[in-house]
């Protein structure tokens, strides 16, 4: 039995669902809506590398070491993103979320909190998880921001870690999230998801 199952999440309008290939079309469109993929630092697929980016993530769930969802509107079944569980480790019930990336027209909206809500809620109280991380490029600043937000800790930069899409190779700064913290990062999201947007 794999740590991660198969499993629908959904809160606020929100739905996610384990990425298929049905998601194909849906996720390619999502990309295309801020041309995501010329972004120097995140690894959303060209449209036509759509299909291997998806075929990818299967074999990786298949291997135990990342689970992949499609992030969708509940009320159309358009597909708005993706996010993913990876650098799943049973052994000390730790795991990471990333592979994280929405169309342009959802970001700053209330669609990744909800996708974080869902996501740490099961991995926290379904999966007991001690330790939920993140990781991302050291230029990626709106993804930090976004990390800190949540009410994660910044645990350190591994440098020269990783390489980027243009060959470049990057520094990964990392977060992590315990499960003492997430009864207070779990009430701030809520916060979040219940006062007015500007």
């Amino acid at each position: 039995m794999a740590f991660v199952e198969p499993v629908s999440l959904s809160a606020c309008g929100i739905t996610l669902l384990p990425l298929s290939l049905d998601h194909e079309d849906g996720l390619r469109a999502a990309a295309a809506d801020g041309e995501l993929w010329n972004i120097r630092v995140t690894s959303v697929p060209e449209p036509e590398n759509t299909r291997q980016y998806i075929n990818d993530a299967l074999a990786m769930r298949e291997a135990g070491n990342r689970f992949a969802f499609a992030v969708l509107e509940a009320a159309t079944g358009k597909v708005l993103g993706t996010s993913s569980y990876h650098d799943i480790l049973p052994a000390v019930k730790r795991l990471e979320i990333g592979y994280t990336w929405y169309a342009k027209s959802v970001q700053r909206t209330h669609v990744n909190t909800t996708a974080k809500l869902l996501l740490l809620t099961h991995a926290f109280e379904v999966l007991g998880c001690h330790v939920v991380g993140w990781r991302t490029d050291n230029f990626n600043f709106a993804s930090q921001s976004a990390i800190e937000r949540l009410g994660a800790k910044k645990d350190g930069v591994i440098r020269g870690h990783a390489l980027r899409r243009d060959g470049s190779i990057r520094d990964t700064v990392m977060y992590s999230l315990r499960s003492g913290e997430w009864p207070e990062v779990k009430a701030q999201l809520l916060y979040f998801l219940d006062k007015p947007r500007a």
